[in-house]
């Protein structure tokens, strides 16, 4: 009904946005990401929660060809160690084996024939990778060595909090610390111009054909997000909400403080 009421196609920094705003971090992103598709390898992509991780890799997995590329996305990481691979090999269209050799070998397999019969390169994204158990971090970089001993044929990113970094950091974590090729951390738009930029191109792409915000409003919402485009859009939504029932067509200070005010 909000929705309606705005004019707005989706909601603002939902998840169905497909044209993020990007002043330059998404453009280093969609390099790298397509880096390690010319070059298949592991990535490592770490932010706050709510920072845009998920949303970005989310976009640039949507233009993939599906002639070309298999996307394998995980995210529910609460498994044990080894139902992770049976996941990749249900994906990947096996009955999962039970024994980790037989597991191996037949994902390996079936990489090897998407790989030389079709062309396919599976692009493996785990989401919340720093829920993993740590025992996979170890375990990661052998499966890897056996799957792709003469050369690399399937792509990982590993989307995560910041503490992730820090484990793989550590010294039991080195062959997998060895093996990423791409290291890239986004963090909250913190700064008033970056943060207006960010929501005003946000409104505009989910349809908004008037100003919403007042400049007051607006570092009213950046301060409560803390620069989080997840949180921010949860406010903007709310305040809509809050908006429909006062037939107000814009988002005044008092309704930003009331949204604050539910959501917390």
């Amino acid at each position: 009904m909000y929705l309606q009421h705005f004019g707005q196609k989706h909601p603002p920094l939902g998840k169905e946005t497909t044209e993020l705003w990007d002043d330059g971090a998404l453009a280093l992103l969609q390099q790298r990401f397509q880096w390690l598709l010319d070059s298949p390898g592991v990535g490592l992509l770490t932010g706050e929660a709510g920072v845009g991780k998920t949303a970005a890799l989310r976009v640039l997995t949507a233009s993939l060809n599906p002639h070309r590329y298999q996307l394998i996305y995980l995210a529910e990481t609460d498994f044990a160690r080894l139902d992770l691979y049976r996941n990749l090999a249900i994906t990947l269209g096996l009955e999962p084996a039970f024994r980790r050799a037989a597991l191996w070998r037949a994902i390996k397999a079936r990489i090897q024939e998407l790989a030389d019969g079709r062309n396919i390169l599976p692009v493996w994204v785990i989401d919340e990778a720093q829920n993993l158990p740590l025992e996979f971090f170890r375990d990661l970089p052998a499966f890897l060595n056996f799957a792709f001993d003469s050369r690399d044929l399937m792509t990982v990113w590993l989307l995560g909090q910041p503490s992730l970094a820090q484990t793989l950091n550590r010294a039991p974590y080195a062959a997998m610390a060895s093996r990423i090729q791409v290291r890239l951390r986004l963090t909250p738009i913190a700064e008033r111009e970056r943060f207006k930029h960010l929501i005003e191109h946000s409104l505009q792409h989910a349809g908004a054909t008037h100003t919403l915000l007042s400049d007051s409003a607006m570092e009213l919402l950046r301060q409560a997000s803390q620069g989080l485009p997840r949180q921010a859009g949860r406010l903007i939504q709310t305040a809509m909400r809050l908006a429909v029932p006062k037939g107000l067509n814009h988002l005044p200070d008092e309704l930003i403080h009331e949204a604050i005010e539910v959501l917390q």
